[in-house]
């Protein structure tokens, strides 16, 4: 089957999803580093439907009512890369990790800097939180769609969190 695509609005602006045999295979930020060429997206869609449920799930989430997605994926990388995206989906709302920390989830100790490049190159950006991994001293390091999304989502989560306990 062929890409499809659709430009949804958020509070850290526009994301383009990119479905494919029905799974989503990409959420890309505008300017956002390692985003693919636009003709790799395909068509955008006339169907909405394609695309309500990553809408409605987004929605819930910048509202503060979603912690956790529930939606088909359909990412394509190398295996390391896949098991770097898998693990990034098992780091908690609101809690961060570190390259290292990651790589030795994955198996792989001495592959921190390879897990930075995985993450990097990470193709569902909020959904799959790779905005949830920092530098070995809890600093905010890279992040594809900028640093200052990267505080604004962790910012986000972690005020979420905290009204929620209360």
């Amino acid at each position: 089957m062929e890409p499809t695509h659709a430009v949804l609005d958020s509070p850290i602006g526009p994301l383009t999803a990119v479905v494919i045999d029905g799974g989503l295979s990409g959420l890309y930020m505008d300017k956002q580093r390692h985003r693919p060429a636009e003709e790799t997206f395909g068509a955008p869609t006339e169907n909405r439907e394609t695309f309500a449920a990553v809408a409605e799930q987004l929605d819930a989430y910048f509202a503060g009512d979603l912690t956790e997605f529930d939606l088909p994926l359909n990412m394509r990388g190398t295996p390391f890369q896949s098991r770097v995206w898998a693990a990034l989906q098992e780091i908690p709302y609101g809690q961060t990790i570190t390259y290292g920390e990651l790589a030795v989830e994955i198996g792989k100790p001495s592959a921190s800097r390879a897990v930075g490049l995985a993450n990097g190159k990470n193709p569902i950006s909020v959904i799959v939180p790779c905005h949830r991994v920092v530098g070995s001293t809890g600093d905010l390091t890279g992040y594809g769609g900028g640093l200052e999304r990267k505080r604004h989502l962790l910012d986000f989560e972690r005020k979420t969190l905290g009204a929620a306990l209360f």
